[in-house]
């Protein structure tokens, strides 16, 4: 049984900025948890080029309904040109938890009748 949770991924270059991301997603409910992930190595093509830099990985908690929000918030206080923002779908997961994501984020609004 597929849920509707998901976890989004993103990476970032300064710890402080990490933090930030990190802070506003939760404060606008629009994370239950981010774990920030230190110093991992990336490697990538940019520009026809290979590059290799230390970024901090953000695992981000939240619902599906939440995607375009969290990732407006990533644009808006990211420092690339073009932030990752990837969502991977949370198949199952311990129902409590599942609970827990759901219990903390903004619920999904409804259409007006």
């Amino acid at each position: 049984m597929m849920t509707d949770k998901v976890v989004i991924l993103t990476t970032i270059d300064k710890e402080e900025k990490a933090d930030a991301i990190a802070t506003a997603l939760v404060e606008r409910k629009l994370a239950a948890c981010v774990n920030v992930v230190p110093l991992g190595i990336s490697i990538y093509r940019w520009k026809e080029k290979v590059c290799r830099d230390r970024e901090y990985m953000l695992f981000i908690k939240t619902s599906q309904h939440l995607f375009n929000e969290v990732r407006d918030t990533i644009r808006e206080l990211h420092t690339y040109d073009l932030p990752e923002v990837i969502a991977l779908p949370i198949a199952v997961g311990e129902e409590r938890a599942l609970e827990w994501i759901a219990a903390s984020v903004k619920p999904r609004s409804t259409p007006p009748q």
